[in-house]
């Protein structure tokens, strides 16, 4: 089986007032929507289109989402992973023509391709991560806005560091990564004004030797605590024994000695909406972003693991009572999508 590569989000939990005033208007409306003819007794064919190697995180957590869909939701579930924006729209096209009903990727370096394809599958629901709006009739959009746990993780950062100063290596400096890094150096300065930061882009989504050294450089000039947003910078904080914060997935097995924690995207709440609204014919073009909020399951703060009995108390009951401010709407991370720098 193939793998996918990509991003995406889901943003309302269901139809617009006006939305459902005029399906009970005009009973066609229906008809025309994605997933209007999908029968209840046959599973619901889903596919995902990955740009990437299926391990790298930001992909890999779209299909857990989409594997525990497949086992709790009943969905058959193929995916294509390593797919350069040459061959996307070929990809899109095969599994549209092959009977998926609803098609899932990552539209960030295929834009223009993936949105001009969706239009010739109108009856096809298509759901991609992306840096634009959802398209009509049937293109939405998703990201991972998972900067409220990159906060609390920097807040940690911030409290842990030694020597003052917190590094960061990330993908590059596009606006769904600078948010994260800049949500994570926000928190460091709430909890310790005085923090110093170095950032680094490696120019890749996926280049875990090129990580590793930027990080390994950043340790070298004094960074004691490092934020790993690309795979490859644990490696690099376990072979200098310094203290690590991870990105997208729990990775505390890679360095349970390093690894405090870190923001955990879980799409699963988007993947479950799209689904349903596909199942049900009454999937339209949205974007799902806000199903990747923690106020809506779809991110948090992974678990400490062997650092919740070393980790200090009043460093554990800040990010509680912080985290606590976000789900009751009382606090709000900045967005911040311009590209950090060091200082």
């Amino acid at each position: 089986m193939e793998n996918p590569k990509n991003r995406f989000q889901i943003k309302r939990e269901g139809l617009s007032r006006r939305n459902v005033l005029e399906l009970g208007a005009f009973g066609l409306v229906a008809a025309m929507l994605p997933g209007a003819a999908f029968a209840k007794d046959k599973k619901l064919k889903v596919a995902a289109i990955f740009a990437t190697p299926i391990e790298e995180p930001w992909d890999n957590q779209i299909h857990v989402a989409l594997q525990k869909a497949e086992k709790e939701l009943g969905i058959e579930y193929k995916w294509s992973e390593k797919v350069q924006t040459a061959d996307f729209s070929r990809v899109m096209r095969e599994y549209a023509q092959g009977g998926y009903q609803l098609v899932l990727g990552d539209a960030f370096a295929a834009e223009r391709e993936s949105r001009r394809t969706a239009k010739q599958f109108p009856k096809t629901a298509f759901l991609f991560g992306s840096g634009a709006g959802p398209a009509e009739p049937n293109f939405g959009v998703f990201d991972n806005w998972i900067h409220e746990p990159a906060y609390l993780s920097g807040m940690i950062a911030g409290k842990m560091s030694k020597s003052g100063t917190i590094g960061a290596v990330a993908a590059m400096g596009i606006p769904e990564v600078n948010r994260l890094v800049n949500a994570f150096f926000a928190g460091a300065k709430e909890v310790n004004p005085n923090i110093k930061k170095k950032v680094a882009f490696i120019g890749s989504f996926f280049d875990p030797p090129k990580a590793k050294e930027a990080a390994v450089a950043q340790i070298d000039a004094g960074v004691d605590v490092i934020y790993a947003e690309r795979f490859g910078v644990i490696e690099a904080a376990v072979d200098k024994k310094i203290l690590a914060i991870s990105n997208m997935s729990d990775q505390s097995s890679l360095g349970p000695d390093t690894v405090i924690t870190g923001p955990v995207w879980d799409m699963y709440p988007t993947v479950e909406q799209a689904i349903k609204l596909v199942k049900a014919g009454v999937f339209t073009a949205q974007d799902y972003g806000d199903f990747s909020r923690m106020a809506k399951g779809g991110s948090h703060l992974a678990p400490y693991h062997k650092f919740d009995k070393t980790l200090p108390a009043d460093v554990k009951d800040l990010v509680e009572k912080k985290k606590a401010e976000i789900l009751e709407g009382n606090f709000r991370v900045d967005v911040d999508e311009n590209t950090p720098v060091s200082d």
